[in-house]
């Protein structure tokens, strides 16, 4: 018996975290690694309270972000000069290339789901060590 190599659909359950290089554990979700997707991922994110990333951009590829509990705060800019606080239902983007630094600055965690146009999630992390001075700690 043959098995067919056309697409076909995928049901993924979080349930295992993996290390991103941006110092966060994130939940395993939609990515060319679990379905094979050519095009997007999509993963779960929940930052403890006092979390942090580290600074970072993700080369070429564009993020959408979805608060679904807590706030996060995030860094923004060459310089991580910009501000801005995400809240609960609110919906985030970040375009390509753009340094960022996102921290959970409350007492409870905070979950996101965020999408990238970058199927293989870690492959456009670019790490920013430089710019971790710009953000209050």
């Amino acid at each position: 018996m043959r098995l067919s190599s056309k697409p076909t659909c995928r049901v993924v359950r979080p349930g295992s975290t993996y290390a991103g290089k941006q110092g966060l554990n994130y939940f395993e979700g939609i990515a060319a690694e679990t379905v094979g997707s050519t095009g997007i991922c999509m993963h779960l994110l929940t930052i403890p309270p006092g979390g942090r990333a580290k600074a970072h951009l993700h080369a070429s590829h564009e993020t959408a972000i979805y608060a679904i509990s807590g706030e996060t705060h995030c860094w923004f800019g060459d310089q991580l000069e910009e501000h801005v606080i995400v809240r609960e239902g609110e919906m985030f983007y970040i375009p390509a290339g753009v340094p960022h630094l996102p921290a959970n600055l409350s007492d409870q965690p905070a979950t996101a789901v965020i999408a990238r146009t970058d199927p293989n999630e870690q492959e456009s992390v670019v790490l920013l060590p430089d710019l971790e001075r710009y953000v209050p700690r």
